[in-house]
């Protein structure tokens, strides 16, 4: 544990010392915008604003991919800039240079009103001074620490009678000691220190470098457009597979059952070459025709029971009763009981969950454990339940070979549809060579008193 947390502070004080020199860049490409725009007056700067501009936006975006990739901190982005959108129908009538000679124009017109142009102009000259502080402190830490641990041992004497280390006159062999432990321990320190502040550089970046809320309100709105239609269409798929289920299965059982049942009927009711007459004159049945119906019932009965298996499997599909009846809970170790892998799960839940969340959730879960079982080589699989901050949080870990790719298959793809319908999230965690971890992330809040255990392995 130890050597993973110094691990991680290494990787995070180096991504520390990253974005202190990437300040610079910053300072220079915000310096470069504020020059093209107070060149504007003269008209140099409408030719050196979007250039300028995109360099800016280059490096925003660089810094919005690290605060993903290192803090797990997603930043959305703004509209990309205005880009050069020549009046083309209008070329012949003006001609060619007074084109040329209008085209920055507009370009600069478009960048000056994008409102993420001056988001990042205003993070430009903020991030060197407060974020460069920020970043410096571990950095400050561990090479002041290196100075006390591996320069004044070796340099005490050569200093004077002047030199101090923090606190410690450094004059004798304990003070150089001392000395060395403190600087021990300042560079422990920033190791220490540096993960967090790297996850704070984030959440800074991410109050600056955000999308501005009329741009997040479009996107929300053209995503819950988006997921109205999939599940619009989902709904319709749906519906399209129960009436096929219900014509291929229990509907052309029924219909055999029936022409069966004539057939029986008739046999029974035949008038047959082994007949005999009865005293009253009527026809009496042969035994040939009593085995013939016996057997055609025997197949009656096996036609019927396999119609209502089918008939079972298909309201399972749509909501399966353990669900209904026992909540959550306990239709995932249902599900961990009927899968090939070893599986563990342990559910902790308030209470029951709406439905149509219980529902996504169960089939999600059933989906992820048929993926690992086909294609992950796992033999065994965890699944943790939990709910909090009015989320419900599903992981599921399995031990197999890793590399799981959402691009390459339909499956997960499948599962992040039907969670984008609740406003849900799906993230995939599968390095070569594994475990893999899905977690799935659905905004609910817990509906009824508890129903069903809270935890326990299967």
């Amino acid at each position: 544990m130890g050597g993973t947390r110094d691990v991680r502070g290494r990787l995070a004080l180096g991504r520390c010392q990253m974005l202190g020199l990437a300040g610079l860049a910053v300072a220079g490409a915000g310096a470069l915008v504020i020059g093209a725009l107070l060149l504007l007056p003269i008209g140099v700067g409408f030719r050196l604003l979007p250039p300028a501009a995109a360099a800016l936006r280059r490096l925003s975006d660089r810094y919005r991919s690290w605060a993903a990739r290192w803090t797990g901190t997603a930043i959305s982005p703004p509209e990309p800039l205005a880009g050069d959108r020549a009046e083309r129908g209008e070329r012949g009538e003006r001609g060619e240079r007074a084109e040329r000679g209008e085209r920055p124009r507009r370009r600069a017109a478009a960048v000056l009103g994008d409102e993420g142009f001056w988001r990042d102009l205003r993070w430009a000259w903020l991030e060197p001074w407060l974020g460069g502080l920020l970043v410096a402190l571990p950095l400050a830490l561990v090479e002041y620490g290196a100075f006390g641990a591996l320069v004044q041992p070796f340099a005490w004497r050569h200093l004077g009678d002047g030199n101090w280390y923090a606190f410690i006159p450094v004059r004798s062999t304990p003070a150089v000691l001392a000395a060395l432990a403190l600087g021990l321990v300042f560079i422990a320190a920033g190791l220490r220190l540096a993960p967090r502040v790297l996850a704070l550089h984030g959440r800074w970046s991410r109050r600056l470098l955000s999308a501005p809320r009329s741009t997040e309100l479009a996107r929300r709105v053209e995503r819950l457009t988006d997921i109205r239609d999939e599940a619009l269409d989902a709904q319709a798929a749906e519906l399209r597979r129960i009436e096929r289920d219900l014509h291929d299965g229990a509907q052309a059982r029924l219909v055999a059952l029936g022409m069966t049942l004539d057939e029986a009927t008739r046999l029974l009711g035949a008038d047959d070459a082994d007949g005999t007459d009865s005293a009253d004159g009527t026809r009496a049945i042969g035994d040939a025709d009593i085995s013939a119906a016996r057997a055609l019932l025997l197949e009656v009965r096996e036609t019927s029971a396999r119609a209502l298996q089918d008939l079972r499997d298909l309201v399972h599909g749509i909501q399966p009763p353990v669900l209904a009846d026992r909540g959550l809970g306990d239709a995932v170790r249902s599900l961990a009981l009927d899968s090939f892998l070893d599986v563990h799960v342990e559910a902790r839940l308030p209470g029951r969950l709406p439905a149509a969340v219980e529902s996504a959730a169960y089939f999600a879960v059933g989906e992820l454990l048929a993926n690992a079982a086909k294609h992950s080589g796992a033999r065994e699989a965890r699944i943790a339940l939990t709910h909090e901050d009015a989320r419900l949080r599903v992981t599921v870990t399995d031990d197999g070979r890793g590399g799981a790719d959402p691009s390459r298959g339909t499956g997960l793809h499948g599962v992040r549809r039907r969670l984008d319908t609740f406003d849900g999230t799906l993230a995939l965690h599968s390095p070569p060579g594994g475990p893999t971890t899905v977690t799935l992330e659905i905004p609910c809040a817990s509906s009824s008193p508890k129903t069903s255990s809270c935890s326990g392995t299967v």
